[in-house]
């Protein structure tokens, strides 16, 4: 898949193409100093990359929610996310504040000159997800992290009755869903990924702090 097959999909405007190119041309060019993604990815990083974190940006569904994207890492999805949100800021909605969450000082100085290079906005927290301060984001996301179960343990200060959580998994996605036995109130949703047949987005609503 190519830039023009990802965004057409995507459906987004020739600004945010133009963003997203940059985003990977800085993204191949760190790929050479620091491990960022699968080397064996680069060459599909439009598919396997640009699409499968841009199609998360339509799932969310509260317009003004803040995102926040744990485990950051190359920015996938946190900075494709933001480079969405700018967008749609760009088109008169409310702008959508993105955080990123990562621990490791390498990751974040690529996550700060990423942002700059591209001409978005963003917090880069340089902190482990379970050392966060309590919060209230509207949105969390992450992508292939750790099982579900150490996502709601490291989350836990950030729980809210108004959290949307959206975390993208692969094929053994079912075995996870387990842990929600601890969690009754949260209603799962199974959101069938565009890039990979395998791939889905979790999607967890109906968040109780007193579980």
């Amino acid at each position: 898949m190519n830039a023009d097959e990802a965004c057409r999909i995507l459906d987004v405007s020739r600004e945010t193409k133009e963003r997203l190119k940059a985003f990977v041309a800085v993204l191949k060019r760190w790929q050479k100093s620091i491990n960022l993604v699968s080397r064996s990815t680069l060459d599909e990083v439009w598919g396997r990359h640009i699409l499968d974190c841009g199609q998360v940006y339509r799932h969310i569904t509260d317009t003004d929610a803040d995102v926040m994207d744990i485990g950051s890492g190359a920015g996938l999805p946190g900075l494709i996310l933001a480079i969405m949100a700018a967008e749609k800021a760009a088109g008169g909605e409310a702008a959508r504040p993105v955080t990123l969450v990562e621990s490791d000082e390498r990751k974040c100085a690529f996550l700060s000159v990423a942002a700059r290079e591209v001409g978005v906005s963003v917090t880069v927290c340089n902190k482990r997800i379970e050392e966060l301060a309590p919060g209230a984001p509207g949105v969390i996301t992450a992508r292939a992290l750790a099982p579900l179960e150490k996502l709601l343990e490291w989350t836990a200060s950030q729980h809210h009755p108004g959290l949307e959580c959206l975390f993208m998994k692969g094929a053994n996605h079912a075995g996870e869903l387990t842990c929600l036995v601890n969690y009754p109130s949260i209603r799962p949703e199974i959101i069938p990924s565009l890039s990979s047949p395998e791939g889905v987005i979790i999607r967890l609503t109906g968040f109780d702090i007193s579980e």
